[in-house]
């Protein structure tokens, strides 16, 4: 059993069931009926609320835990989720297929971060946007959740190095926000916010 599918195992809902924050003001700028991609979206809070939305949703995920509370969790909200099961190392959306790739909390090692990152990015229409929110480096410092690994946090200047010449940055943002998204996030954290349109 992988980490994922261990953590995901547990009673109820790791991250909550409620979407994130960031997520629900960057979703104001979408247009109803957008093709949104999350990959990482793990039990599918922001996919399902996305959905709700009036979205078309992929939650791609390399936990198969995860991703079957996030289509009981859909199930139960009367919303249609696509998802896959994915090693996100590896795979790649079709080019041009998104209005919209919301990135959050979905930290990955730094050996194949920045290439799936740009994976990521092509696979957004021209002017389709990205959304990032991840634990900045401080967040070692507070005990509110993520990697303990530094490789694995982000700056803002690192996510910009990532999407280089592929995405105009719009709101590039890190500081303290204070969260509450089920037991695995509770308390002041410091964040990373990105975001930008494909060129």
């Amino acid at each position: 059993m992988n980490f994922w599918d261990q953590r995901f195992s547990e009673p109820g809902f790791k991250y909550g069931t409620e979407p994130n924050a960031f997520v629900q003001q960057q979703a104001a700028h979408l247009t109803r009926g957008s093709r949104v991609l999350l990959p990482g979206d793990g039990e599918g809070r922001n996919g399902v609320w996305l959905a709700q939305q009036g979205h078309h949703v992929t939650s791609v995920d390399s936990s198969a835990v995860g991703l079957k509370k996030a289509s009981e969790l859909a199930a139960q909200r009367g919303v249609a989720l696509t998802t896959a099961l994915e090693d996100l190392a590896l795979w790649e959306p079709e080019p041009g297929s998104f209005d919209a790739v919301m990135i959050i909390f979905t930290h990955l090692p730094e050996s194949f971060r920045r290439d799936a990152h740009r994976r990521l990015g092509q696979g957004l229409k021209p002017g389709g946007r990205l959304v990032v929110e991840g634990f900045h480096p401080q967040q070692l410092t507070h005990s509110s959740g993520g990697p303990k690994d530094v490789t694995m946090l982000y700056s803002a200047e690192q996510l910009s190095d990532d999407f280089a010449a592929l995405l105009a940055p719009e709101h590039v943002w890190h500081g303290e926000v204070s969260l509450s998204e089920g037991p695995g996030h509770q308390g002041l954290a410091v964040v990373t916010r990105w975001t930008g349109r494909k060129l």
